[in-house]
């Protein structure tokens, strides 16, 4: 998808803007100024909820090894999160960290649904990306929106000094 299609939900996004991944480096190396737009959503009412694999996590661990890269994925998930660390005392901005196998990365943006189903062995990049749009009948969006619901109760709140304290492969 092109990056200005990326842009261009992002800033029309007016209520709602919901993030699953593991590590999402895309998402931050495409638009280095991403933290800050995020924060400007938030300051104008859109409610930003970024939900990160939890890089200490046994998931992480788990598709590292599946990918063959090993702890790779848990840097780029590290490396990921200092973008985001300025969200940390953004009024309006969450982010959380979760420990749950990931079927699907998904970017919410309103009515707009993106989703990149992962096929086993292979990076989310490596593999398609689907366009949703919410409707009457929308099953297949409301079954991916209510599967980020479900990974985002579980995940907990990302905190700065998270890593120095979890060792790699637990679970608070």
């Amino acid at each position: 998808m092109p990056r200005e299609v990326w842009l261009s939900l992002l800033l029309e996004t007016a209520a709602q803007l919901d993030v699953l991944v593991f590590s999402g480096t895309f998402f931050a190396q495409s638009n280095p100024r991403i933290a800050t737009m995020l924060a400007q959503r938030a300051a104008e009412g859109v409610q930003v909820r970024l939900c990160f694999g939890d890089p200490h996590g046994q998931a992480v661990a788990i598709r590292g090894r599946e990918e063959g890269i090993g702890d790779t994925l848990a840097a780029k998930v590290r490396a990921s999160l200092t973008y985001y660390r300025p969200l940390l005392a953004t009024p309006g901005c969450e982010v959380r960290l979760h420990d749950t196998t990931l079927y699907n990365s998904l970017f919410r943006y309103d009515n707009d649904l993106l989703v990149n189903p992962h096929v086993w062995g292979r990076p989310a990049s490596a593999n398609p990306l689907l366009h949703l749009q919410k409707t009457d009948d929308s099953g297949w969006f409301e079954g991916y929106a209510q599967s980020f619901e479900a990974v985002w109760n579980v995940a907990r709140p990302w905190a700065d000094d998270d890593e120095e304290n979890t060792p790699h492969g637990t679970q608070d």
